[in-house]
């Protein structure tokens, strides 16, 4: 591919040398330049790319995107002028990687909770179905059935454009992934043709980056007002944002709900902790989920499978056969009788989500204890609405360490207790090691209780001050209960 190809329907402001150069890749990090590649200069919120572009040259690009032009133009070098190089760079990497979006069918999901439950499921249905599919996820990346580690929801576009170019490569008919509010403000989708779009629902978070929820919430709609005509829009009407969202877009809107008329509909007929029986738009079915809010995940799930063309019973069959996503209401249960559950909640909403769940299937019939924190240089303004939530939803509350990354643990805690009355506090108890408090709680538990180890999930580390340490709340719980 040559400059010019790579440039071709993006309006640059300015080209100073030769567009006939070929291009051998394209990064924005200056450190992973190689002979002929090239590098997008862009202006972060922690750094400027244009003062890497000396590195860039050194290391062997010969072509430099950028916002504002060097002094010293190099020979043998062609320089691309933009106004917003964010903008561009999602088509740029779109165009290097030959359009992948355009070779198979890519469903995005975004939302506050849900969005990785969704994107599996549909992921793990769809090769159920026979199809070649990829997944781009918080938990991991698929091509197919071979693993891709993941280090954020939704890479960079280069990353990302780069996956999704190796699973059209590989033949995927279709690729379903998480889109997150920083993806669509960053313009990190920019350039990828979107078949379909699920919203799941809409509570605080992020709000460190985004500053306000009219923002979180406007960067979330950005994603459906891109969505070309041809797609289909699938939304929770049972989420008071959920049409917000589709006010502006092409696509075909599609509905789903538990309260109210839609186009796909459910209800839970009956619910224990190893499943339920739901009705799914007249068919009644058992799932191995458990909560109202994984029959909304399944219903975005089921909806999404009748928009891709498939039957309402194949569809369920396939539901009937799945299980909880890793860390996602995963329960394990002692010999004793306790029953832990690990989940990913790290938002006040999810863990009221949650712990409604475990209330309604406990009917008083044992204690609620949950185990909980929040993570560190994060939306400090949620810490005491989780501490609340905890301790109005549990019988007993143990707040601990998340990943604290560079901030005092402790410091962490004392922002949750603060959410508290006095009288709350003392009913509460504090344990900065998590280890510690995770075992506190399986000592403490009776048979019937349930244990709630919430805000981490499937992550299998820990960050403290700025350094990752191995650490499952699976291992820990197995180890407690004996089971390893």
């Amino acid at each position: 591919m040559t400059i010019k190809q790579l440039i071709e329907g993006t309006k640059p402001q300015k080209v100073a040398g030769n567009d006939s150069l070929p291009v051998t890749g394209i990064e924005i990090d200056s450190r992973r330049i190689q002979q002929g590649n090239a590098f997008v200069a862009m202006r972060g919120t922690q750094t400027d790319g244009h003062q890497f572009i000396p590195k860039a040259l050194e290391l062997g690009a010969t072509c430099i995107i950028c916002e504002t032009m060097p002094e010293v133009l190099q020979d043998g070098v062609t320089y691309v002028q933009y106004e917003n190089t964010e903008c561009v760079v999602g088509q740029l990497a779109t165009h290097f990687f030959g359009d992948p979006t355009k070779r198979m069918k890519l469903i995005g999901v975004t939302g506050t909770n849900g969005k990785t439950t969704i994107a599996t499921l549909l992921y793990e249905m769809f090769r159920r179905f026979g199809y070649k599919v990829g997944l781009c996820s918080t938990v991991c990346n698929y091509i197919d059935g071979n693993p891709i580690p993941t280090e954020c929801t939704t890479p960079d576009p280069i990353t990302l454009n780069r996956l999704l170019g190796q699973m059209a490569d590989e033949g995927c008919e279709y690729a379903f992934m998480e889109v997150s509010s920083h993806s669509v403000a960053q313009q990190r989708v920019g350039g990828l043709n979107f078949a379909g779009g699920i919203f799941t629902n809409l509570t605080r978070d992020h709000l460190d980056y985004h500053k306000t929820f009219e923002a979180y919430r406007d960067a979330k709609k950005g994603f459906f007002d891109m969505l070309p005509k041809g797609a289909f829009a699938i939304i929770n009407a049972d989420d008071k944002n959920g049409a917000f969202m589709v006010q502006n877009t092409k696509a075909d809107v599609k509905t789903y709900s538990m309260r109210s008329a839609a186009d796909y509909k459910a209800k839970i007929l009956e619910e224990s902790f190893e499943g339920m029986n739901i009705n799914i738009d007249g068919q009644e079915v058992f799932v191995q989920f458990v909560g109202r809010f994984n029959v909304s995940n399944l219903l975005a799930v089921y909806g999404a499978a009748i928009m891709l063309g498939h039957s309402t019973e194949e569809v369920l069959i396939a539901l009937s056969a799945m299980k909880p996503v890793n860390g996602r209401f995963e329960a394990i249960r002692s010999r004793e009788g306790v029953t832990a559950i690990v989940d990913y909640a790290h938002t006040p909403d999810a863990l009221v989500n949650v712990l409604s769940t475990i209330n309604e299937v406990l009917q008083g019939r044992g204690q609620c204890w949950t185990v909980c924190g929040a993570g560190g240089n994060r939306d400090k303004g949620k810490r005491p609405l989780m501490a609340q939530e905890a301790v109005h939803h549990s019988d007993r509350v143990i707040i601990t360490s998340d990943n604290p990354r560079f901030e005092e643990p402790q410091a962490i805690i004392d922002d949750m207790l603060a959410g508290l009355t006095p009288e709350e506090r003392r009913t509460v108890l504090s344990i900065v090691d998590r280890r510690e408090a995770i075992r506190t709680a399986c000592t403490l538990a009776k048979a019937g209780d349930v244990i709630l180890v919430a805000g981490k999930g499937h992550e299998d580390y820990q960050i403290v001050q700025g350094v990752k340490h191995h650490f499952d709340d699976h291992e820990v719980i197995r180890e407690c209960f004996g089971l390893n």
